[in-house]
C-alpha cells in the first residue's frame, strides 16, 4: 500500500511540475505601452544626489509637468557623473536639463538658454564637515590632510570651498589631498567614516542625508561656510518650441503656490522656481575666471 501511494505521488508530482514548466513557458509580462503621439523630453539632472535619489527627488516634477501640459511628456534624465553629464549638455543630447552654475555656463557655449533658477540662492554656497572629534578649528589644520569633494566641477560643493581655502593660507593643489569622490553623499561619508578630514557639500545633500540619519548630526559638524552665488538654473535647447517653454516657466515659477508644488519642493530642499535669464549668471561667470586665476586651471 505505502509502495502505491508513493508511486501515484510520483506520477502527480511530474504531472503538476509539467504544468508548471509550461505555465513558466508560456507566461509573458505585461508592459505599459508609453503614448507615441506624444512628444518626449528627457530632462537631465546634474548630479545633485547620486541616481536613486535624483529620481526619488525630481520624478515628482516631472509628474507634475506631465499632468499639467498636453502633447508632452517629460522623464528625468540621470547622469553617472559630473563628466557624463557635461558630455550631454556639449552634444547637446537633451531638451531641457537643471546644471549647476558652471555647467550653466558651460550650456551657453552649446546653444541652450536659461529659462528659469531655483529660488533660494542664500544656500547656494559650500560648507565644510568635520567630525565633533576631529580637533580641527581653522582652516591651516587642514594642512597635509584629505578633503572629500563631489567632483572638480561641483560648483557650490568643490569650487566655492577650495577658493575659501585658498583665501585663507592653503595651496589646494599642494597643501592638502584632494579627494573626489562622485556625489555629495560619498563626500559626506568619507569624513564620516574617518577617509578624509573635512567634507565638501552644500547645505540641501547635508540636511537631506542627516534627516536620513540623525548619528550624522550626533559625530559631524558644519565648520566653516562660503559666500554664496545664484542656484542651479533650467536651461532649454535652442529647438523647443517657444510656447512650450513659457508653459514650463509659468508652472516652475508658479510651483509653490499649490499644496502639491510645496510637497514636491519640499524634496528638494526648496522654497521654490524662479524665472531667471543668461545674465543672471553673469557673478558666476565673473567667480569662475577668478577661481581658475588664483586656485586651479579648469578643464575646457
Amino acid at each position: 500500500m505505502r509502495t502505491l501511494f508513493f508511486l501515484i505521488f510520483s506520477i502527480l508530482s511530474l504531472l503538476f511540475a509539467g504544468c508548471s514548466d509550461n505555465a513558466s513557458q508560456n507566461y509573458s509580462p505585461n508592459f505599459t505601452e508609453q503614448d507615441s503621439t506624444l512628444q518626449q523630453y528627457q530632462f537631465a539632472i546634474h548630479p545633485l544626489h547620486n541616481p536613486t535619489r535624483l529620481y526619488e527627488v525630481f520624478n515628482p516634477l516631472m509628474d507634475y509637468l506631465n499632468q499639467n501640459l498636453t502633447g508632452v511628456t517629460f522623464t528625468v534624465e540621470a547622469s553617472k557623473s559630473y563628466a557624463h553629464f557635461n558630455e550631454k549638455l556639449k552634444q547637446k543630447t537633451v531638451a531641457f536639463a537643471l546644471p549647476n552654475p558652471y555647467q550653466t555656463l558651460m550650456a551657453l557655449e552649446t546653444d541652450y538658454q536659461v529659462i528659469a533658477k531655483m529660488g533660494d540662492d542664500q544656500n547656494f554656497k559650500g560648507i565644510f564637515l568635520v567630525r565633533k572629534d576631529s580637533g580641527i578649528t581653522q582652516p591651516s589644520d587642514l594642512k597635509g590632510k584629505a578633503v572629500s569633494y563631489p567632483a572638480p566641477t561641483a560648483l557650490a560643493a568643490t569650487m566655492l570651498p577650495q577658493h575659501y581655502l585658498q583665501q585663507h593660507g592653503i595651496n589646494v593643489t599642494h597643501d592638502i589631498e584632494n579627494k573626489y569622490v562622485g556625489s555629495q553623499e560619498s563626500s559626506i561619508m568619507n569624513v564620516f567614516v574617518g577617509n578624509t578630514a573635512a567634507a565638501a557639500t552644500w547645505p540641501p545633500p547635508w540636511r537631506a542625508l542627516s534627516d536620513e540619519r540623525p548619528e550624522l548630526k550626533e559625530q559631524l559638524k558644519v565648520i566653516w561656510q562660503t559666500q554664496s552665488l545664484p542656484n542651479n538654473s533650467i536651461v532649454v535647447r535652442d529647438d523647443v518650441p517657444p510656447e512650450l517653454i513659457k508653459q514650463v516657466q509659468i508652472l516652475l515659477s508658479h510651483l509653490h503656490e499649490t499644496e502639491e508644488g510645496q510637497k514636491i519642493l519640499h524634496k528638494m530642499y526648496l522654497s521654490k522656481f524662479e524665472l531667471a535669464d543668461n545674465d543672471t549668471y553673469q557673478p558666476v561667470k565673473e567667480f569662475v575666471e577668478n577661481f581658475a586665476k588664483s586656485v586651479r586651471p579648469l578643464s575646457p
